[in-house]
């Protein structure tokens, strides 16, 4: 069976404003160039695929009707200019969750590796040829340990803990829209650092 690669993205940060636990359909903003980006590398063949931690469910601070109203506006939002994504997973889970329903110590909050992984076995994806994208630690902890191939950081959403995220990661951009115009620009070999390299930044130096 053919395998696809996939661009694996996080929500809050990458995709839209990360306003912390966001939720409300009236707070929905895109980062800038990430609608374009997604529109762009779905039309070079990736498969799009958001993998979101959500434990404001957990934490009790918005329900699941909120999630799911929010990823409905974020998929008709994404349909208007012509993107449709692949899947959407997201993780509701906490250890110590108010909410019990959500209580458990889950294989699925990156940075454990079960969205992307699930992800993979449904859509028949070759994770070692694909790319994550976050703006977290967690975000490229879960994609290596899910055996993706590259994993990229972005500065537009969470600020990266100092050194160590950046230090992790193959590559480092602004935003999506800049890891977009790099990786479709040049081939995946050209834009990637080897994985025992150093991180590239937005201008391509290492």
């Amino acid at each position: 069976m053919t395998q696809h690669r996939a661009v694996f993205l996080d929500r809050d940060g990458v995709i839209n404003v990360d306003r912390g636990y966001v939720h409300k359909v009236e707070d929905f903003r895109f980062v800038p160039g990430s609608d374009d980006a997604m529109r762009r590398l779905q039309a070079a063949a990736w498969r799009l695929v958001v993998v979101t931690n959500q434990s404001g469910l957990a934490r009790g601070l918005y329900s699941k009707a909120d999630y799911d109203r929010f990823t409905a506006h974020l998929q008709n939002q994404l349909a208007a200019v012509g993107v449709t994504v692949d899947a959407v997973l997201h993780c509701p889970h906490l250890p110590d969750a108010t909410v019990a329903a959500y209580r458990l110590q889950c294989d699925c909050r990156k940075p454990a590796p079960g969205m992307l992984l699930r992800a993979a076995r449904d859509l028949g994806l070759d994770l070692a040829a694909s790319v994550m994208v976050g703006d977290r630690l967690s975000d490229i902890e879960a994609g290596r340990a899910a055996g993706v191939g590259h994993n990229v950081l972005v500065r537009s959403g969470h600020a990266p803990e100092p050194g160590d995220a950046e230090r992790a990661a193959d590559a480092v951009y602004d935003n999506l829209a800049a890891f977009a115009e790099a990786w479709l620009s040049q081939s995946a070999h050209a834009v990637s650092p080897p994985r025992d390299g150093p991180p590239i930044d937005a201008a391509g130096r290492r």
